[in-house]
């Protein structure tokens, strides 16, 4: 039992260092690297040839649905314009927003009549935009209740008023309390 045998982890490399074999200077890899050369060449030519194929394959669908549209003509019962649309109520961006929406103008959204008496739908963000507007007004100002009078303050406010808050805490608890400041 005078030998004791080391006990070495699977993954560490062992020592080679005693071995001397001056012949050997250079060890050629298993890979070759002209033969993945050439597979990822050839795999680009091909992935581009492919996406070229199918963008010409679309164009060709295209052109072909386009020639069967001209050549199909509408029935005279075919709808048209404004039957089109769908029925009122419309969806809405923000619904139930516009019934009661006070500060908006819709007619600064509403698109004018074109030919043939078809008047296009409203911008379809209008809504949003309206309410955005709102909200700005809100936070800039404060809001209202029901009366129109305002409570509260506007955001920019209330972040002054909470930091002078915060500060004159800071510089209480920093300060020393002396016996007089004790008994008041």
């Amino acid at each position: 039992m005078g030998q004791e045998k080391q006990k070495t982890h699977v993954t560490e490399t062992p020592d080679t260092s005693h071995i001397k074999n001056i012949d050997v200077t250079h060890e050629q890899s298993d890979v070759q690297i002209s033969g993945i050369a050439k597979f990822i060449v050839g795999l680009l030519i091909l992935t581009i040839g492919t996406h070229i194929a199918l963008w010409g394959l679309f164009v060709l669908f295209q052109r072909t649905a386009s020639t069967q549209e001209q050549e199909t003509h509408r029935s005279p019962i075919a709808m048209s314009g404004e039957e089109r649309l769908p029925p009122e109520p419309r969806l809405q961006g923000a619904p139930g927003f516009a019934a009661n929406l006070e500060r908006a103008k819709p007619e600064e959204h509403e698109q004018p009549k074109q030919q043939g008496g078809f008047v296009p739908p409203k911008d379809p963000m209008w809504e949003i935009h309206a309410l955005r507007e709102q909200w700005n007004h809100v936070l800039e100002h404060g809001p209202t209740d029901a009366n129109g009078q305002r409570f509260g303050m506007p955001i920019e406010q209330a972040k002054e008023e909470a930091l002078r808050q915060l500060t004159a805490k800071k510089e209480a608890v920093g300060r020393p309390q002396t016996a007089e400041s004790r008994k008041q």
